[in-house]
């Protein structure tokens, strides 16, 4: 099988197949959890070292293992890689664990993760394998992180709030309130407004990707400039 470029991986898990907002895969936790930003930070960290770590063991297993076992051992790799990032958040930022709680035992069986061993990574040597795993992660990560500032922004006229969960006690100054006075709006926490922000992300994401291929078609119908030699034959009498 061909190795796909780093430049179309990077592309296909930023933009072109962003697991969250075009394949619409992990949308459980990208719903429940992204109420602010530090708890989108935190679970998109976690999904993205499971996707790392996973993707690389699934490719250097990947000659060992039959095609009888092979989705059973993706799964157990998956989830001894979430049981050591949920010990080393139990054991550096235990209240972001405990809010992010059931959701991350959870990336066990999120679609993106599992996808990527058995779309990739079975099919790839390391380096590359690694890498789709953290682009991945990174497409993730941004729709997670950009619907939590969304969220926390119109629910609460702030952002960055309870940063020290995640980074420490010299993060707790990091809080910058964006609009003062400001009454909350409880629909933009709750999850009926994760699906609406989600949704119109997508929108907007669309509305990008025609404009773009209405440029493209612009440009292959522009007609060339310059002088054109023209042939004529038969007779003039």
């Amino acid at each position: 099988m061909a190795q796909a470029s780093y430049r179309e991986l990077s592309l296909n898990g930023l933009w072109k197949n962003n697991p969250a907002i075009v394949q619409l895969l992990g949308l459980c936790p990208l719903l429940a959890v992204t109420g602010s930003v530090v708890n989108a930070i935190g679970l998109a960290s976690a999904t993205t070292l499971v996707l790392i770590c996973s993707n690389s063991s699934v490719s250097l297993v990947r000659n060992i293992v039959s095609d009888a076992i092979r989705l059973p051992v993706f799964v157990m790799i998956i989830a001894a890689a979430v049981t050591c990032i949920e010990m080393l958040m139990q054991a550096f930022t235990y209240e972001l664990y405990q809010i992010l709680g059931i959701f991350l035992p959870l990336i066990t069986t999120n679609c993106v993760i599992l996808g990527r061993a058995d779309a990739f990574a079975c099919k790839n040597s390391l380096a590359p394998a690694a890498y789709d795993g953290f682009i991945m992660g990174a497409g993730f990560g941004v729709i997670l992180v950009l619907l939590g500032a969304l969220r926390e922004l119109l629910g609460t006229g702030a952002l960055f709030a309870n940063m020290d969960l995640l980074f420490g006690p010299a993060a707790a100054s990091w809080k910058v309130v964006v609009i003062s006075d400001y009454q909350p709006f409880l629909l933009a926490i709750l999850p009926p407004g994760a699906f609406i922000f989600t949704g119109l992300i997508i929108a907007g994401k669309n509305l990008v990707d025609m404009n773009i291929k209405r440029r493209q078609d612009a440009l292959k119908e522009k007609p060339v400039k310059g002088s054109k030699r023209v042939r004529v034959t038969g007779h003039i009498s």
